[in-house]
C-alpha cells in the first residue's frame, strides 16, 4: 500500500457510526482547525479536514499565506473562550477521539467548511459536501485563491493536485509544497524567523538580529517562517529585544 493511500485508510476510520455516543464538554485548547483539547483528552473533529498549522496557500493576488495558521486562529476567534460540547464516535490510530463538536448549538465542523478553513472529508461522511460548495462558490477562506487539500498536504509530491479559484502562477506548485515550519525557507521573501521562548512568547527575528543565525528551524520547537514584520506581529508575535 502506498503512503498516500495508507494516509486516506486512516483517515476513513475518524468518522464510524457509534451508538451510546459519550459527550464531552469544556473550553478547549484549540492545536488546529480540527484538533482541539479538553482537558487531557484530544479531540479530532470528525468528517472534515483542516490544514495543518504549517501549511500554505497563495491568495487572490498569487501570494504565500499560512492559510493553516489562519484556519486555527479563525476558529480562536469564532468561539472566544466559550465552552464546547463533543459527541464522541471513536478513537484515531494516533489516540485522538473523533467527535462532532458544537458551541451555543453551532455546528463547528459546519463552520469551519461553509467558510472555507476546511474541507469535507466525503470519503468518510458526505455531512458537509453541501457546505464546502457553498465555500468552494463563495470564494472563502482557502478557495479565494490555490491550495491543495490537507490529505494530499501531508504526502506530497511534484504531482499533487492544486484546488482553488484563480489559475495559480508558474511557482505556485513549490510554493505550496512547501512548509511554513521547514528547516529552509518557503521563499526568497520570507525569511523572518519566529521562535517561543521560555516564557512562552512569539518573537519574531529579521536577518540583522543578533541571534538570527543562532535559531535551528524546527517544528517540534515551534519555530516557523514569516515573509513580513506584519505576518509576524498578526501572528501574535513580538520582535527580538536584540
Amino acid at each position: 500500500m502506498t503512503l498516500k493511500k495508507l494516509s486516506l485508510a486512516c483517515l476513513v476510520l475518524l468518522w464510524p457510526a457509534a451508538a451510546g455516543a459519550a459527550e464531552i464538554t469544556g473550553v478547549p485548547k484549540i492545536r488546529e482547525a480540527d484538533h482541539i483539547q479538553i482537558g487531557s483528552t484530544r479531540i479530532r473533529l470528525g468528517g472534515i479536514d483542516a490544514p495543518s498549522v504549517d501549511q500554505l496557500c497563495l491568495n487572490t493576488k498569487g501570494e504565500r499565506w499560512t492559510c493553516g495558521a489562519a484556519a486555527r486562529d479563525e476558529l480562536v476567534k469564532r468561539t472566544a473562550g466559550k465552552s464546547w460540547t463533543c459527541q464522541t464516535r471513536a478513537v484515531d490510530r494516533r489516540g485522538r477521539t473523533v467527535a462532532r463538536c458544537q458551541v451555543d448549538g453551532e455546528d463547528i465542523q459546519k463552520w469551519l467548511v461553509s467558510n472555507g478553513w476546511a474541507l469535507a472529508l466525503v470519503r468518510v461522511s458526505k455531512d458537509y459536501e453541501p457546505d464546502e460548495r457553498v465555500a468552494r462558490e463563495a470564494k472563502a477562506g482557502m478557495w479565494q485563491g490555490a491550495f491543495i487539500a490537507p490529505w494530499d498536504w501531508r504526502v506530497r509530491n511534484k504531482k499533487t493536485a492544486v484546488l482553488g479559484a484563480v489559475k495559480p502562477p508558474e511557482n505556485a506548485r513549490a510554493i505550496l509544497l512547501a512548509s511554513a515550519s521547514g528547516s529552509v525557507a518557503p521563499s526568497p521573501d520570507c525569511t523572518i524567523k519566529g521562535n517561543v521562548n521560555r516564557s512562552g512568547e512569539c518573537i519574531y527575528h529579521q536577518p540583522t538580529s543578533r541571534w538570527y543565525a543562532k535559531i535551528k528551524m524546527n517544528i517540534a520547537k515551534g519555530t516557523r517562517w514569516f515573509c513580513s514584520v506584519d505576518e509576524a506581529e498578526a501572528a501574535g508575535c513580538r520582535e527580538t529585544r536584540r
